[in-house]
């Protein structure tokens, strides 16, 4: 048969089909950051920048005359412009567990990803500060021996972090058994 006849279209195509439907390799299972995490972060903004724009608008507007109190534009501009990117940067946050390492994700111009190995991990800490517990949060933080490989995850739903530590604490004691 030539090549280009209607016989090989048919053939090809189906061969396409079933390829396509194998996947070519194990694709992690990514995980984000629950919704609190951003509140949490907006509310923050909102209180720092307001008082700021209090700071910088109300102050001056009464001691120094109305058209003082222009000066707080800036500061409402800044909190317009960090409340979009406190979602985008958000949104970049991610974690996937795999077989024999953690996968973490991060950024939006810069996209950062850690792979940290289960076996070399030598402390996972859970952290909780007034204002994360305030909001129902946690943070997992992972200890190497290498410092620049430390790694964090924000903004966990406390028994999610637990569970993370836990598990993470258990593979990593089973995979560094054989060292």
């Amino acid at each position: 048969m030539e090549t280009g006849s209607p016989d090989d279209a048919g053939t090809a195509g189906a061969t396409e089909a079933t390829e396509a439907a194998v996947p070519a390799r194990d694709e992690p299972v990514w995980t984000g950051l629950p919704p609190g995490l951003l509140r949490m972060r907006r509310l923050l903004l909102v209180v720092w920048l307001g008082l700021l724009t209090l700071a910088a608008g109300l102050l001056p507007g009464l001691f120094l005359g109305p058209l003082w109190a222009a000066l707080a534009l800036p500061p409402l501009a800044v909190l317009g412009w960090g409340w979009a990117m406190l979602e985008r940067n958000w949104r970049s946050w991610r974690y996937a567990e795999r077989a024999d390492d953690l996968l973490i994700s991060r950024g939006v111009l810069w996209r950062e990803e850690t792979v940290v190995p289960y076996g070399r991990m030598q402390l996972v800490e859970v952290t909780s500060g007034p204002v994360e517990r305030h909001f129902g949060l946690a943070s997992v933080q992972l200890h190497t021996a290498a410092a620049a490989t430390d790694a964090t995850i924000p903004g966990l739903d406390p028994a999610e972090a637990e569970r993370l530590r836990d598990r993470l604490t258990e593979l990593g004691e089973a995979r560094s058994a054989g060292l």
